[in-house]
């Protein structure tokens, strides 16, 4: 029967030790839209050529119709600083869309670049605007 005592103590003292680390380690849920710059679909600039470009991250969305005279989609992006980042080895690596950021060394996260749906091999910065196409920036973590 003391056996049976100790045991008990024993775990119940476990289990209430693995309940207040868990709550100690617990992450705060992060709201990545708290920062942005826009929160809802916007039209900017005045160029000549227009396309658009959607920033989706966690279960939101903004589109953003882009007029522009730039040559490619990066310069007509950092033109209105939508985006923001790092020059590297590959062209800019774009860490903040709309003011939100994903770095990978941080959180493992990064922003997938696409167009009309498919990934693209070239960078924003080397990506020449196409006239009516679909530009995506999509909050990705691994």
């Amino acid at each position: 029967m003391k056996t049976y005592g100790k045991n008990l103590i024993v775990l119940l003292l476990t289990v209430a030790l693995t309940l207040s680390f868990s709550s100690c380690v617990e992450k705060k849920a992060v709201n990545l839209w708290e920062n942005a710059t826009y929160t809802e679909d916007a039209e900017i600039g005045n160029g000549q050529k227009v396309f658009t470009l959607s920033v989706s991250a966690q279960d939101k969305e903004v589109v953003f119709t882009v007029k522009t005279d730039k040559k490619t989609v990066g310069e007509a992006l950092l033109e209105h600083k939508l985006i923001s980042g790092e020059i590297g080895t590959y062209g800019l690596y774009v860490k903040f869309v709309n003011g939100i950021e994903a770095d990978y060394s941080k959180t493992q996260s990064f922003w997938a670049f696409l167009k009309n749906g498919e990934s693209l091999l070239t960078g924003v910065d080397s990506e020449d605007v196409t006239e009516g196409a679909r530009y995506e920036f999509v909050y990705t973590v691994q």
